[in-house]
């Protein structure tokens, strides 16, 4: 088996400076980091587990096979993200969205609030 590879989060937003707080979500069961609060686009979501947050950027996670799926919002083709550390499941990215009103989701993650744990 190979070696982990464990990126760190780069929190580019609020104020910059040393003694700045970092404000980083992690896994809840391994506290591996992969988003920053800075990257949050939306709260405004519901995910498998309850509130889900859409994220523009995301580190240390695997994909899953696309698959189409019926969200709230309409058909979507979807990836599940998987924590590269413990594998456990995380959210999704959009990968398409075929109503013209959802294509600002393509690219994007949803993380579910459940599974994280915020630093910060």
């Amino acid at each position: 088996m190979g070696r982990l590879y464990i990126e760190t989060v780069h929190d580019s937003g609020g104020e910059g400076g040393e003694g700045r707080v970092r404000k980083i979500f992690k896994c809840k069961w391994c506290k591996v980091e992969f988003a920053s609060y800075y990257d949050i686009l939306s709260k405004e979501f519901q995910g498998r587990f309850g509130r889900a947050y859409l994220f523009r950027n995301v580190v240390n996670i695997s994909l899953g096979p696309s698959e189409e799926r019926l969200l709230v919002s309409g058909w979507h083709t979807v990836c599940d993200i998987y924590c590269t550390s413990c594998q456990q499941i995380l959210g999704w990215k959009y990968e398409k969205a075929y109503e013209e009103s959802q294509k600002y989701k393509e690219g994007m993650y949803i993380l579910e609030k459940e599974r994280m744990l915020k630093e910060g």
